[in-house]
């Protein structure tokens, strides 16, 4: 497994490992990775750079999981190669490694990103956007993008590959976007609410971890399954984050004329206003913007029973540092 250390993945290796599967986790620094050993996982050093690791790590595993991934919006260009090494290049080796190991079942974590903007549309997996020209929202969503269609290409030439795509996912510990904002809002830094029609499916975090393991379990190769929990704008989950603390909802709107003002001093301005460096890449992916996409086909296919929003985020809340 890729990605044990991180916020899916952590979850994951926790429900391998609670019913009795051994687990083997490939990590950057043991030393951040105590949690993992403590229960139990074997760890393998190294990191997606790293072939010779990526293939001691799949050797003899029934399932491979590759959920490792870097995923951030609004970074600056010099950030580029390292998300596209890590994101792109990085799944190339891990499928491949697993191919060549011939590990029966991969399951390849990809995102609900890969439909780009849906303008309103609820979609399915049967979805393909439009790329022409500068078609993609952010780097991450380019790079996911790619990544996705490295898994595409295995499963035409035949590979055992099942993919899922989490929408926006959330929960304790969470350090996206969607936890910064209601980080914000819950200690009263944020009077105003940016990009207030932005769209996700929103999902909890341990349903994604159940997701994936359903789609191991269940899944049919070739396959892509979205996992989501439900359909919400910033605004909506916001208003439900509200609703639990019994706190007044927001009601004022941060005017994207404002944050288009001041994206030329993105790096200084954008810190103090809880924004990423790149404010006009986060600009491109948030304005005008909805992820939404169906989670029917996990639902009908693989058992999928993800928790609705409020109930996520009572468990978020109740669970916050």
């Amino acid at each position: 497994m890729t990605g044990g250390t991180g916020f899916i993945g952590g979850r994951l290796v926790t429900k391998l490992r609670d019913r009795g599967d051994a687990v083997v986790t490939l990590v950057r620094s043991p030393d951040k990775a105590l949690d993992l050993e403590r229960i139990g996982c074997e760890l393998v050093q190294g990191d997606l750079t790293d072939l010779d690791a990526i293939k001691r790590g799949v050797e003899g595993a029934d399932v491979a999981f590759h959920g490792a991934a870097i995923y951030k919006v609004g970074i600056p260009k010099s950030d580029h190669e390292h998300m596209y090494d890590t994101n792109v290049r990085g799944t190339e080796r891990v499928l491949d490694a697993a191919i060549e190991a011939g590990t029966p079942m991969i399951v390849y974590v990809s995102t609900v990103n890969v439909f780009g903007n849906t303008h309103g549309e609820v979609v399915d997996e049967t979805y393909e956007r439009s790329i022409s020209g500068n078609g993609f929202l952010s780097y991450y969503d380019r790079t996911k993008y790619e990544a996705h269609q490295v898994a595409l290409d295995r499963i035409a030439k035949g590979a055992p590959i099942v993919i899922v795509q989490p929408g926006g996912v959330y929960g304790p510990g969470d350090h996206s976007e969607i936890g910064n904002m209601i980080g914000q809002f819950r200690s009263g830094r944020l009077p105003m609410v940016p990009f207030p029609d932005l769209g996700f499916n929103l999902v909890y975090v341990d349903d994604v971890a159940d997701g994936c393991i359903l789609a191991a379990e269940k899944g049919e190769v070739g396959q892509s399954y979205v996992l989501g929990g439900e359909i919400s704008t910033m605004r909506g989950m916001l208003e439900k984050v509200a609703q639990i603390d019994g706190k007044k909802p927001p009601t004022r709107t941060l005017p994207t004329a404002l944050i288009k003002a001041v994206a030329p001093a993105g790096p200084v301005v954008g810190k103090l206003m809880g924004l990423p460096p790149n404010v006009r890449e986060l600009i491109s992916a948030s304005e005008d913007v909805t992820y939404w996409a169906t989670d029917t086909k996990a639902r009908e296919q693989l058992g999928y029973a993800p928790r609705d929003l409020e109930t996520g985020l009572r468990q978020t809340l109740e669970n916050a540092g």
